[in-house]
């Protein structure tokens, strides 16, 4: 019997209504290691070229790993993945929580969604059964409510769910998918391809367990969690106040993007920072599956707006986009509109983004009145904030348009309003300000599913001054050296290329990186040392960051079919202005350092320097040939 994963994957056709069941054979798993990697499989096979992303023919995969739900810290998210409505590139994007451990305990490692149902559905899964059941009541809920019906239905309070909310119905192009009210597939418009395919929820649930090789080893790795908590600063400030705890202090450094994107420094981030949401609401925390960190954070507030706890509360990126990108300092004005994306799954980061887009606009006078249909749009209105966070989940007004995303919403007002747009193959840019950071200029402009803060370690690992620990685990990755936060060159594109393989194997094991990721309490050897303890796989750190490879390969292969080459690579406008105020005043992009820095990335990862397109041999090196036939049927290889 395998361990660590149930070797089975449910094929739901919600067009015909048909439900099959397939077993990859051993050497699957052992290659792509289930999650993010594996549902890439399905994409190049099943997904046709060329095709929009709300055509039926999409496909939607719902993923865990082989370690997903073995009882240890960080083993709880699992990862969607479809054609991206909002980029137009792969979709892919991790939540933790309770859903996907519960869907290894019934039974399955991954589900393949496929077609449009005629009417609104969900679909329930327990114990190995699934069956397709009518939705047309939860249609138009909110998620709390809507949760509540579908375990009241069920009769079991501990169903877990993953749906969406009215964003998602009305096929915002950036909704999100949620599990359990608070814990988010976001970024990349997952939660509409669901809307596209009238699937309101998958409810789970199961009453297995997943079975593990050596269960003392991983007892004694779960053993060591409390105490290595206590030794990580980090994580410890992680416990009391969530990554809203961050806030002020990036502000300090310079690096938290305000009024998008013009400056570094908010003056107002200590008044939306987690110390105050802590004094001001006195929140509380929660956590996911088997995790001892508990770092997601809850709110409750009457005044001045009902703010209900159930659907968590603001992390650092909600509180810098619907805050500092908008410039505003109003706690319970951002905090409100935080818990108004997450009760109708809107991605915060991207409805910042976009209502800092318009309001840029506005103020420079590109648009007017009758562009927002009379609407008057200023850096620093909270209640203006609220009042566009309703409208885009609904697709109202000016709302309709700023849920288009950049690249489609940009075109509506002329070339001088789109050139204001801070994003990257439609990706609206993450809270972690490039101009600051020498390597993510290239990070984002590169990354196959848009700007993404998260595949990448930053900089600052390679400051002088950091912790040796941080430095070590450098170190032990093959990054020697230090740098200035803000220098480029050889040394950066290794920190990225690197760090890159790394992140994307924690997306591919589907660990959490506030577990896994350099600068928290586990490191590679814990990885390999979990691998080990669950599978049974006498595995190394270098064949699993061949597994964190071959994501990003298959990746860049699916955009490469798409059309997508070096073309697509690019910066917004706005990168190479200089920043004002504070210590990063005057830091900007040097675009010549930036294209030698490109093309050095691109010979790193085995792709041609010139078009970005993916190269044979290294495609070969990774076990990938099926990969290489199929970019050359497409005439998408390099060479």
């Amino acid at each position: 019997m395998p361990f660590g994963y149930t070797g089975k994957v449910l094929k739901v056709d919600l067009t015909t209504g048909s439900m099959t069941y397939e077993s990859p054979p051993p050497d699957v798993y052992r290659r792509y290691a289930g999650g993010s990697c594996l549902a890439m499989t399905y994409m190049l096979r099943d997904v046709p070229p060329g095709l929009d992303a709300f055509d039926p023919r999409n496909v939607l995969v719902l993923a865990a790993s082989v370690v997903t739900g073995a009882p240890l810290s960080g083993l709880s998210r699992f990862n969607v993945t479809a054609l991206s409505p909002l980029t137009g590139t792969i979709g892919d994007s991790q939540a933790g929580g309770y859903w996907g451990a519960e869907l290894k305990m019934a039974g399955l490692d991954a589900i393949v969604v496929t077609g449009r149902a005629a009417e609104p559905v969900y679909l329930w899964v327990h114990d190995g059964h699934a069956e397709i059941r009518p939705a047309g009541h939860l249609w138009g809920l909110d998620t709390g409510p809507a949760q509540a019906r579908i375990r009241e239905e069920l009769a079991d309070a501990r169903v877990r769910v993953a749906q969406i909310g009215p964003g998602g119905e009305n096929l915002v192009r950036y909704a999100a998918i949620v599990n359990e009210l608070h814990h988010f597939n976001g970024r990349t418009g997952m939660g509409a391809v669901m809307g596209a395919k009238n699937l309101k929820a998958i409810a789970v649930r199961g009453r297995g367990k997943v079975q593990v090789h050596d269960p003392a080893a991983l007892q004694a790795l779960a053993r060591s969690v409390p105490e290595r908590i206590k030794a990580n600063g980090g994580s410890q400030l992680l416990g009391s106040r969530g990554t809203a705890g961050f806030v002020a202090a990036t502000s300090a450094g310079g690096g938290l993007p305000t009024r998008n994107f013009r400056s570094g420094v908010f003056e107002g981030a200590a008044a939306i920072d987690g110390e105050a949401m802590h004094q001001a609401l006195g929140h509380s925390s929660t956590t996911c599956y088997a995790c001892a960190v508990r770092c997601k954070q809850v709110i409750a507030a009457h005044e001045p707006y009902e703010i209900d706890p159930q659907y968590g509360g603001p992390e650092y990126e909600g509180l810098a986009a619907l805050g500092a990108y908008t410039g505003v300092s109003d706690l319970a004005a951002v905090c409100k509109a935080n818990e108004l994306c997450n009760r109708y799954t809107l991605d915060v980061i991207s409805t910042g983004a976009m209502i800092a887009w318009a309001t840029d606009c506005y103020e420079q006078g590109l648009i007017g009145p009758q562009q927002t249909g009379g609407l008057t749009l200023r850096f620093g209105d909270g209640e203006m904030l609220v009042r566009l966070v309703e409208m885009i989940a609904r697709r109202e007004g000016l709302g309709d348009l700023l849920a288009e995303g950049p690249l489609r919403a940009g075109q509506a007002w002329g070339p001088e309003a789109a050139a204001l747009a801070i994003h990257t193959k439609g990706q609206p840019y993450p809270a972690h300000m490039a101009r600051a950071k020498g390597s993510l200029p290239v990070v984002y402009a590169v990354n196959p599913y848009g700007a993404d803060h998260m595949c990448t370690e930053h900089d600052a690992f390679l400051l002088p001054d950091m912790p040796d620990s941080f430095q070590e685990r450098m170190r032990a990755l093959g990054i020697l050296g230090t740098a200035p936060m803000d220098a480029t060159g050889p040394l950066k594109v290794r920190l990225a290329t690197i760090t890159q393989r790394y992140m994307s194997l924690l997306d591919s094991l589907e660990l959490c990186a506030f577990c896994f990721a350099n600068a928290w309490f586990f490191d590679g050897e814990d990885i390999v040392a979990a691998v080990r303890a669950i599978t049974g796989w006498q595995t190394t750190l270098w064949e699993l960051m061949l597994v964190g490879e071959r994501r990003i390969q298959l990746m860049r292969a699916f955009n490469a079919r798409e059309g997508l080459d070096a073309r697509h690579d690019v910066l917004p406008a706005r990168m190479v202005e200089p920043l004002v105020g504070g210590p990063t005043d005057g830091w900007r992009v040097d675009m010549d350092a930036w294209q030698r820095d490109r093309a050095l990335y691109y010979a790193a990862m085995g792709w041609d320097p010139e078009s970005g397109l993916p190269g044979r041999a290294r495609l070969h090196e990774l076990d990938l040939d099926w990969v290489v036939d199929e970019l050359e049927r497409h005439g998408a290889l390099a060479g």
